[in-house]
């Protein structure tokens, strides 16, 4: 393609007041040389429309001196579009509809040509032309090209220039002209060229990423794949995927990042973004201005970009994938309500949007959501470890493996048979304490405060020993007030004794005085008689302020004295517990109340054949675990206690042998221990082996799981 024009011509348009001068016209070649170069230059960059017309324009009026021009470009089904103009007011056509009309049939027609035209000033019908066809009603000289490309006519270049150049020069203006709409068509096509191979691109990357997020069945390298993949698509600095499980959710993958902290101050502020957006249902575009968003997404929204610094950010919800054939109402409902998580894309740099961003967006989220869909459905199917299992047995089956397999099929039937119907005994295991049948329970028998312990764990005492010393403060202040009415009484009566004997019998009005001090002596004496008796009382209730030992024994009670000492008890409130080792022993076993349903169903069988049957009872003590030692059920508590960290428990009383519990201890100066742990099974007939071995599992299914429903 040439690159230059005829200068000569050119540069005619310009005003000439003498000869021409050679070196204006050299310079005129190289100064229009020059602007076809850029020009040049300018179509094979990769600018935008609007800045290569405009510089196109512009440098076109200038290489020409002409008035202005304009560059219109062809839309299918919407006929010309202004893309830049220079001076166009200048032309008039602005105030004339029907030059409008007449200028747009002018343009049209080099269009349907496909060559360059000069149309002259007023030119064509005139205004009064019906038809309107092509015209040029405005006083310049009209230089007009077409913008060709490989689909054809794209676009026309239109110039303004001044009137009365000579026909060479006129003609030179058209192939300078003719000559940048080439190069404007080189533009065309080149654009064209890149946008197809980025489209080629971009449809290569969206094949990629719908065979890989498609690939996984599992939400988790589901998700991970959205947010590496997706955002290679989308073009963003980050892509983040939080799923839901039940109500809650969980950033699930970081685009970027294999692994993260969960509890990092980032990804918890994320998370809870994501919960809230994700609870309205909306999506949410922040780009700096959370004036029109919910208080409680706004608060969300400030409290993670202060602490990431993200300067764009797009939280969109993802919902299930609903089938069509759903009816509409149904659909939207279901889309509503089952959110499967949401999708976080952020610009972490520049708050710009990448070229076609929405559309990329738009694919990821529609995949994404299908995706995660099919992977939670199949993460759901029931029994799906069995299931694949299944799948990989096939190789059980073939004709090398298949004699090894049938006889692990025999032998497993075999083992479920003898679990299902082999007998074997089914015990009880309860804890249990190895105690004397005398113990007695020390009670405190007033409230007073403890000022004095005589006793540890462990010490002997005998029956009537001090064993508690208390004071209570109310009972000697009513010790004090009682004595000082006593004290008072005994004065009283002391001074009407001689009160009396002052009174000489004679007139009637001394006897009537000796008779009221009598009758006055006659009650202190009553008042006296009423203080000694409340005096006994105090001295008895002073009495039980003193506790002693009830029996002849050990002190059982652990830490008496950090448990008693300095503190208030109230009457009635258990002090200590004090047994008798002399005596004969027993077994107190806690039953969990869970396991009760055996005994009574074991009992209720025994009493059936002879009603004088009681349970069986084998037991070890913790400190003689290698010797067993067997007993009978002799009593079973009515109701159940918190016992320690069994829980519920019901206590059993097993009697055993004396002589069997002897013979463990051969030394007779070592003592048995009061309160030693008893590991007890009580017998509670037989059973099928498997049930034996699995009764804990059988009875949580029926208590937790079967008894839901």
């Amino acid at each position: 393609m040439s690159t230059s024009s005829d200068p000569s011509q050119a540069s005619e348009s310009r005003p000439v007041t003498g000869a021409i001068d050679e070196e204006a016209v050299l310079r005129a070649k190289q100064e229009i040389q020059g602007l076809v170069q850029e020009v040049v230059e300018l179509s094979r960059a990769e600018v935008e429309p609007n800045e290569f017309y405009a510089a196109l324009i512009d440098k076109a009026v200038s290489a020409l001196a002409a008035i202005g021009g304009v560059v219109w470009t062809v839309e299918e089904g919407a006929g010309f579009k202004l893309e830049y103009q220079v001076n166009l007011r200048e032309t008039g056509l602005a105030e004339n509809e029907a030059a409008q009309l007449q200028h747009g049939r002018l343009l049209q027609q080099v269009i349907e040509r496909g060559e360059p035209a000069l149309v002259q000033p007023h030119s064509g019908a005139g205004d009064d032309v019906e038809d309107q066809a092509a015209a040029n009603q405005t006083d310049f000289l009209l230089v007009i090209a077409p913008i060709k490309s490989d689909r054809g006519v794209d676009g026309v270049v239109e110039i303004f220039q001044r009137a009365g150049a000579r026909p060479t020069t006129q003609r030179g203006y058209q192939r300078f002209l003719a000559q940048i709409c080439e190069l404007a068509g080189e533009y065309v096509k080149n654009r064209r060229l890149r946008h197809l191979t980025t489209k080629q691109s971009l449809w290569e990357q969206l094949e990629a990423f719908t065979g890989l997020v498609h690939q996984a069945l599992n939400s988790s390298e589901t998700a991970y794949t959205i947010a590496n993949e997706g955002r290679r698509l989308i073009g963003c600095d980050r892509v983040t995927v939080v799923l839901r499980r039940g109500m809650k959710y969980r950033v699930a993958a970081i685009s970027g990042q294999e692994t993260f902290d969960k509890r990092s101050n980032v990804v918890r502020l994320l998370r809870k973004l994501a919960t809230t957006v994700a609870r309205t249902g909306d999506d949410l575009w922040f780009d700096g201005d959370t004036a029109n968003l919910a208080p409680q997404v706004e608060k969300a929204v400030n409290a993670y970009v202060d602490e990431s610094h993200t300067k764009h950010l797009a939280v969109l919800p993802l919902r299930e994938a609903v089938s069509e054939e759903e009816k509409p109402g149904e659909r939207k409902r279901q889309q509503r309500e089952n959110i499967l998580g949401a999708i976080i894309l952020e610009q972490l740099v520049d708050s710009r949007q990448p070229e076609g961003m929405l559309q990329r967006v738009d694919v990821v989220r529609r995949h994404s959501a299908t995706s995660l869909t099919n992977a939670q459905a199949h993460e759901n199917l029931f029994l799906l470890p069995l299931w694949r299992f299944l799948g990989k047995t096939r190789v059980l089956v073939t004709a090398r493996n298949l004699p090894k397999t049938l006889l692990a099929l025999v032998a497993l039937g075999g083992a479920i048979s003898a679990m299902c119907y082999m007998p074997y005994d089914f015990n009880v295991i309860a804890d249990g304490k190895l105690l004397p049948e005398v113990r007695r329970d020390v009670f405190a028998s007033a409230e007073g405060k403890v000022i004095e312990i005589a006793v540890e764990r462990g010490t002997r005492v005998k029956a009537g020993e001090v064993v508690v010393r208390q004071q209570s403060l109310d009972q000697e202040d009513r010790e004090t007030a009682l004595e000082g009415k006593f004290q008072e009484t005994l004065k009283e009566i002391e001074s009407t004794r001689w009160q009396r004997k002052q009174v000489v019998a004679g007139t009637q009005e001394e006897e009537l005085d000796r008779d009221r001090l009598a009758g006055q002596l006659s009650q202190l004496k009553v008042r006296l008689e009423s203080l000694k008796k409340q005096r006994k009382l105090l001295d008895r209730k002073k009495e039980q302020l003193v506790v002693t030992s009830p029996i002849d024994g050990i002190v059982t009670t652990w830490k008496v004295r950090d448990l008693l000492e300095g503190r208030t008890v109230r009457q009635g409130q258990r002090l200590m517990e004090i047994a008798d080792p002399a005596s004969r022993w027993e077994l107190a076993i806690d039953v969990p109340e869970a396991k009760m349903g055996h005994i009574v169903a074991q009992l209720t069988a025994l009493r059936e054949e002879d009603p004088a049957s009681k349970l069986q009872v084998n037991f070890f003590l913790a400190t003689h675990s290698d010797v067993r030692l067997s007993g009978r059920v002799e009593e079973i508590d009515r109701n159940a206690e918190v016992r320690g960290e069994n829980g519920n428990t019901v206590r059993m009383r097993v009697s055993f042998r004396q002589e069997d519990l002897k013979k463990l201890v051969n030394d007779p100066s070592v003592e048995l221990k009061i309160g030693a742990d008893v590991k007890a099974k009580v017998f509670c007939g037989r059973r099928p082996i498997g049930y034996v071995w699995f009764s804990d599992l059988f009875e949580f299914v029926q208590s937790r799981i079967l008894f839901r429903f």
